[in-house]
């Protein structure tokens, strides 16, 4: 059976795909049709329905409840890995009032932690993740929320950290940051979405056990080509909770819900979002 796939060409998830799609392990019968693409753009294609399983935003999952079910494996997921605030010249808290921020997509985990924690900026402008720090040093925006490898180059190219936007969930929930997970389509039956989450969980063990077998892969399709920032990345976004969410994975990802719909970014809900 062919499966239109979808995940972005970080290398968190080129990792953890590589042994999947490169025929590294036993796909169970399953053919995968992929796309890659930046998560600004998967979410949409998750919200057009394009995509039987896919990575997204654990924002966009909020939306997508009904239509998707989150698979155990594949999450990016951990501490101290959040996305940054940041701006061309030093800021302090006063200073931000009436500020424009560039924004890695409407329904990224970045643009909800951004909005929970500044509710009053509402100047955003979309942009691809990749943009975003040149849109700050140009004066396109003021601020720039900053996600994926960026987060280890924005300090080479002369911008300021105004906020950690992962330490401010991390101190003020005391959870893991849950950023995206993977979701497969829930018309695809128990039976098929069961075994899908199988064959992932078998292509993140088979990455974290031959780490160096996925780095061809991972380096064709890294915006950052440099080996040791690649290496930083995976290593900043694929852990334990990446082969497994776990009770505690997975009681982050509710509590991210649950704060985003105390402050009314989005509804209550109620039903199953994991696969059992």
């Amino acid at each position: 059976m062919q499966i239109n796939l979808g995940f972005s060409t970080c290398p968190n998830d080129t990792f953890m795909f590589d042994a999947m799609v490169n025929h590294k392990i036993d796909t169970k019968g399953f053919t995968f049709n992929r796309t890659m693409a930046d998560i600004k753009d998967l979410n949409q294609k998750a919200f057009d329905g394009i995509l039987d399983l896919t990575k997204l935003s654990y924002h966009a999952y909020a939306y997508l409840r009904d239509e998707y079910i989150l698979l155990d494996s594949g999450s990016a997921l951990g501490h101290n890995c959040g996305p940054l605030l940041i701006s061309k010249n030093k800021m302090e808290p006063q200073d931000l009032v009436g500020k424009s921020v560039a924004i890695p997509g409407k329904y990224t985990t970045a643009n909800l932690l951004f909005s929970i924690a500044y509710p009053h900026l509402v100047d955003k402008k979309i942009m691809l993740f990749y943009e975003i720090e040149n849109a700050v040093l140009s004066g396109k925006v003021d601020l720039g929320l900053i996600i994926h490898e960026n987060r280890f180059t924005y300090q080479e190219k002369g911008l300021h950290k105004v906020m950690d936007l992962g330490s401010y969930w991390e101190d003020s929930y005391h959870y893991p940051i849950p950023l995206g997970g993977i979701a497969a389509k829930r018309s695809l039956g128990q039976e098929k979405i069961k075994a899908l989450s199988q064959i992932l969980s078998e292509s993140v063990q088979y990455a974290f056990d031959h780490p160096t077998e996925s780095e061809k892969f991972v380096l064709e399709h890294a915006q950052e080509m440099e080996l040791d920032v690649v290496k930083q990345h995976i290593d900043l976004y694929v852990n334990q909770y990446s082969i497994s969410l776990g009770d505690k994975g997975r009681e982050a990802v509710k509590k991210l819900y649950q704060v985003g719909a105390d402050k009314g970014l989005f509804t209550r809900y109620d039903n199953s979002i994991f696969v059992s």
